[in-house]
């Protein structure tokens, strides 16, 4: 659509594929869509078709008609009741500077980002991401709910019957595109735009304070897993939106790749940043930091090895996390 093709000319380009959303599990609860999940035959052209969707109506101007990626939603006026059943879609509306009357909580026991707690008082959940509560939703009089096929596919019906509903397609590496398609139904084009090159030019300020070509090295550390992330990722877009360098073993078109205790000698870089998903005792985290071969890594051996923070680097998945990820890249590698 116009807005969005005037915003994406001024990205930087992105560039591959990915291995599952955040934390928790890619393909969502029965109620979701695997196809669009990791390895689902739609997968990995999730950013370029989403790019596709939205509206053709000028900015602010409602009635609106919103392709998504279950079709079109007509929606009348403005919407003053947003409910978001995801955490990508509360980022990108309390980057729009809405407040949602309800969401779904995560699955993780963590419950909502602490980044955007002070936003979040008295909004209550309507369930949680992968059992999400009809009754409660329907309760709130939304008039405009936002998920995504990866989520929510099957419940959709529902949903629609109870207000006006908007999917993207996937959480995760489309990030910048379902922000663009979460403003088009709240008429909140041109903010959006103004949010996104803010973005993208405190990414190349990011840039200009770092100085050299250090490769980035991204370890999380999952239960019963470790994981080097990719390119399509959340944080694998911003690395590449501020033009940071991978070591090989991560500069490829998946989410992630898997190494084990024993060959996690295959995250060294000039820079290691690491985290674990939920509760550093449910993974290996500490056995691994503590152990000989994590030590022996070059990084390590030098002091440039940093523990981050989880929900921002791999749960944010929205320009709020991704700003505060910017911040401490900046604090982190600026020489």
């Amino acid at each position: 659509m116009s807005s969005r093709l005037y915003v994406r000319a001024g990205l930087v380009a992105l560039a591959s594929v990915f291995l599952a959303a955040c934390g928790t599990t890619d393909t969502g609860s029965t109620a979701g869509n695997t196809d669009v999940a990791t390895g689902g035959r739609l997968f990995a052209t999730a950013d370029a078709e989403t790019a596709k969707l939205g509206t053709d109506a000028e900015p602010g101007v409602f009635p609106r008609t919103i392709t998504h990626a279950l079709g079109e939603t007509v929606i009348e006026k403005k919407p003053e009741r947003v409910i978001v059943l995801d955490g990508g879609e509360l980022d990108d509306v309390l980057s729009l500077g809405i407040t949602p009357v309800g969401l779904a909580s995560p699955e993780s026991a963590a419950g909502q980002p602490s980044y955007l707690a002070d936003k979040l008082t008295g909004v209550p959940d309507v369930g949680t991401t992968n059992n999400l509560n009809l009754e409660a939703i329907s309760a709130l009089q939304p008039d405009l709910i936002l998920g995504s096929k990866l989520r929510a596919d099957k419940l959709y019906p529902q949903l629609s019957s109870i207000a006006p509903t908007v999917f993207g397609i996937r959480p995760g590496f489309p990030w910048k595109e379902n922000f663009l398609l979460v403003a088009d139904a709240l008429g909140e084009e041109t903010k959006a735009e103004d949010v996104l090159n803010a973005y993208q030019t405190r990414a190349g300020e990011v840039r200009e304070s770092i100085t050299g070509e250090p490769t980035i090295s991204l370890v999380r550390f999952m239960s019963g897993k470790i994981r080097l992330y990719g390119n399509l990722s959340f944080i694998g877009v911003i690395l590449q939106d501020v033009g940071l360098p991978r070591p090989a073993v991560q500069n490829v078109d998946e989410l992630a790749v898997e190494v084990s205790q024993e060959t996690i000698g295959e995250a060294d870089a000039d820079r290691i940043f690491y985290s674990s998903y939920g509760a550093p005792e449910t993974t290996d985290e500490s056995t691994v930091v503590g152990g000989p071969l994590w030590n022996q890594m070059q990084a390590v051996k030098d002091g440039k090895s940093v523990h981050v923070s989880d929900e921002t680097w791999f749960l944010a998945l929205g320009p709020t996390g991704a700003m505060l990820v910017l911040d401490d890249l900046e604090k982190m590698l600026a020489a």
